[in-house]
């Protein structure tokens, strides 16, 4: 095997990993929404659960980017862990397909997708015909990069020593550690997979030597979803444990079984002559009887996995924060196929959070300023650092998003939440500049009339209705926008009324100078909250129509 069969053989690789990439890629864009739909809409039902992770996990051909999206889904509680059992047993159903695909041995028709992929996204202007463009050139140069590679391969079957090591993978313990570590060197078991039916298909390695590597690099995949579980919630990561338990436990099962009973051969009856065909049949086998092996007692997983990982105090004090994820646990996840689907869960939760701490700030400032009470101010200062906390971290993680992600379907959503959490934070500051002037009135002396504080009542109700409206949200419809902005107008109008009746009071002696100043500072503050409040209004109409 020369150089020119090393080079051919990890340009196949990089072209089946690319295949993979794009095929990814373009199904998150097209159908990234939908996949999130379908596991929102999941209910305890243990075979629909499995059902669609097998079926989600053969669309997008990668059991690892299934499992990562649970995951995801699982750290931001829109599923619970048993209901991430099902799925996972699932997904390692749907990861067969990509092996029976090789099987079949359609490659020679690998170059005519390639080439009906790429004249869609090239010569078509529609946006959705570009996504399946990717997903048609990705199935193309997936199988020109297997083909590729098992070209580059025959060459060995005259190297000795290739032979000779190929020999050593009927010790199982040898099989299974070669498979699982070269699986999660290159964090994906159909490539594995495909790699290992290129060596049988050349003469290489036997079934009966292939199955242990097979095993081990069912075990391999989990990694991916072990990168992506670092710095999530503790759930989260008890997921990542229960896909690792799985695949052990259908490792220890099927290698007792090919050690004492003639499992590969009664495989091999089915498709004799056909390595590919008897390593995917294999691989299909294992994962259809370890799931149906475990899915009476997939509940016991779960709590295996909560007794490998027990909550700790500090994990109940997480849970009782604000932000459910920081910035520096996002950077540590990888945005991988399914990631999409989460965090526009993720960030309408946290914005949802942080509304209404700006909703408390308000009704509190003006209630401070009402009853000049500067312990009431302070209170509101230390909830506004938290409002300005929440702004910084989803802020870098929005941008984050935006950076990886410029095609997905969710990309105007997320841009709108970025709009909506600086007005958010702009209303906070606005709340606290009233309060704040309470320390003004205690060193300066300054009263307010009753008239002045009447009028601050209505401010503050009509702050509360707006807010409320918005903090209560069912549904961002025509006739919610249509009240906001109504209440928004009649803030203006207020606003307008009551700096002429505060310059009315003053030419009469019930207000000071440095009162009327105040007051003028204040309706200014409330003003520009009700344009704030709009804006967060509008953004919403704009979300709930993307």
């Amino acid at each position: 095997m020369d150089i020119t069969n090393i080079l051919s053989l990890l340009g196949g690789l990089a072209l089946f990993l690319y295949g993979m990439q794009m095929m990814s890629g373009g199904l998150e864009a097209a159908a990234g929404n939908k996949m999130k739909q379908i596991l929102e809409k999941l209910t305890a039902n243990r075979f629909l659960a499995v059902a669609v992770g097998a079926v989600i996990t053969a669309v997008i051909q990668s059991s690892s980017a299934t499992t990562v999206m649970v995951v995801g889904f699982v750290n931001s509680g829109m599923m619970s862990l048993s209901q991430a059992v099902w799925i996972i047993m699932g997904a390692n159903i749907g990861t067969t397909i990509t092996g029976q695909l090789i099987a079949l041995d359609v490659g020679m028709l690998a170059p005519l997708f390639a080439f009906a992929g790429v004249a869609m996204v090239v010569f078509l202007k529609n946006p959705k015909a570009h996504h399946y463009g990717e997903i048609l050139a990705g199935l193309g140069v997936l199988f020109i990069g297997m083909g590729m590679m098992s070209d580059s391969m025959r060459p060995l079957r005259e190297v000795p020593e290739f032979v000779n090591l190929m020999t050593t993978f009927s010790n199982p313990i040898i099989g299974i550690a070669v498979g699982a570590i070269f699986t999660a060197v290159i964090q994906s078991s159909s490539a594995s997979v495909g790699i290992l039916q290129s060596l049988a298909s050349n003469g290489l390695i036997g079934l009966g030597d292939a199955v242990f590597v097979l095993f081990g690099q069912n075990i391999g995949t989990c990694i991916t979803a072990v990168l992506a579980a670092i710095g999530t919630s503790k759930n989260a990561k008890r997921t990542t444990v229960i896909h690792l338990t799985f695949n052990i436990i259908g490792t220890t099962v099927f290698t007792m079984i090919c050690l004492l009973f003639p499992l590969t051969a009664f495989v091999e009856s089915f498709t004799p002559g056909n390595a590919p065909a008897q390593i995917a049949n294999m691989h299909t086998l294992f994962n259809i009887v370890t799931t149906l092996l475990l899915l009476p007692v997939g509940q016991y997983l779960a709590k295996f996995a909560e007794k490998i990982m027990p909550d700790t105090e500090a994990d109940a004090a997480k849970e009782e924060g604000i932000l459910s994820f920081t910035h520096e646990e996002f950077m540590r996840n990888n945005l991988q196929l399914g990631f999409s689907a989460v965090y526009l869960k993720q960030l309408g939760e946290e914005i949802g959070k942080m509304l209404q701490l700006a909703k408390d700030n308000v009704d509190l400032c003006f209630q401070a300023i009402i009853d000049k009470d500067l312990g009431k101010v302070t209170k509101a200062d230390q909830t506004e650092e938290t409002i300005d906390l929440m702004n910084k971290e989803l802020g870098r993680y929005i941008s984050k998003i935006l950076i990886h992600d410029k095609t997905g379907n969710d990309i105007e959503a997320i841009e709108e939440y970025f709009r909506m959490i600086g007005n958010i934070e702009r209303i906070g500051d606005h709340a606290v500049n009233i309060g704040g002037y309470v320390h003004v009135m205690e060193k300066q002396g300054i009263s307010f009339s009753e008239g002045a504080v009447e009028e601050l009542h209505k401010m503050q109700d009509i702050c509360e209705s707006a807010m409320g409206l918005i903090v209560n949200m069912d549904g961002a419809t025509p006739e919610w926008l249509s009240k906001i902005a109504a209440l928004e107008q009649q803030m203006d109008d207020m606003t307008v009324k009551y700096r002429n009746n505060h310059i009315e009071r003053m030419k009469n002696g019930l207000c000071s100078e440095l009162g009327c100043i105040l007051f003028s500072e204040l309706l200014t503050d409330f003003e520009r909250m009700g344009d704030h409040m709009l804006n967060i209004a509008q953004s919403y109409t704009k979300i709930s129509a993307v």
